[in-house]
């Protein structure tokens, strides 16, 4: 999910590298969750994160979709995104110390927070989103460190190769006749990338990358 603003409005003006230091670190959000709750549907969840989900919870997309994610359309694509549940609208993974109930595999979004990303250019860099944590008194730690995830170089590929993904399904449904032809793209996407289960036998982005091949020609096949 993409936010119309300006840069200066929401970061400290800085780009950074993963080898670079960030003022993020929170103590571990000791007694504090105020991220994993009010955040509505704006948790947007990509294949990685659901094949992390569905692993981990040994479940399949349909049985994340009846308590843990919803779906929602996101700039006019169905995407799945985390349930907020109850009056606080706190976070479905959110257990009742305040603590991340799947935080060694949590999403992607989660992970970089209160990170951001700039894309430009077909790549992008991290931004400190300074308005979003309000944890006082954060501590410096390295991009990468703070990320942590495995294979964070081909981890940066796949994040990039959606993103850019999204923006030509995006196109493509611009440029479809009518309402009906917008909803088969959408549902397309959704089938091949979330439904469809990734092997837990063959390495995740290998199986990604066959998959956006297939993709990207059934879609400049039809526009």
């Amino acid at each position: 999910m993409e936010r119309n603003c300006s840069l200066s409005d929401i970061s400290d003006g800085r780009f950074y590298e993963l080898n670079d230091m960030v003022k993020a670190g929170c103590d571990d959000c000791k007694g504090c969750s105020a991220c994993c709750q009010g955040m509505g549907s704006s948790l947007v969840l990509d294949p990685l994160d659901i094949y992390r989900l569905s692993e981990n919870l040994n479940c399949r997309f349909e049985d994340l979709l009846v308590d843990k994610i919803e779906l929602n359309l996101v700039d006019s694509v169905i995407l799945p995104n985390l349930r907020m549940t109850g009056e606080e609208e706190r976070c479905v993974f959110l257990n009742q110390e305040g603590r991340c109930s799947i935080h060694t595999f949590r999403p992607g979004f989660c992970r970089i927070f209160p990170l951001g990303r700039y894309y430009d250019e077909e790549s992008f860099k991290y931004i400190l989103q300074v308005n979003e944590c309000s944890k006082p008194n954060k501590t410096k730690v390295k991009v990468s460190k703070w990320i942590d995830t495995p294979d964070l170089k081909k981890n940066q590929e796949f994040v990039n190769q959606w993103h850019y993904f999204l923006k030509e399904v995006q196109a493509a449904m611009m440029k479809a006749e009518n309402e009906v032809v917008r909803k088969k793209i959408s549902m397309y996407v959704l089938q091949l990338f979330y439904v469809t289960a990734f092997l837990k036998e063959r390495d995740f982005y290998e199986q990604f990358e066959e998959r956006l091949a297939v993709a990207k020609r059934e879609i400049k096949a039809v526009f």
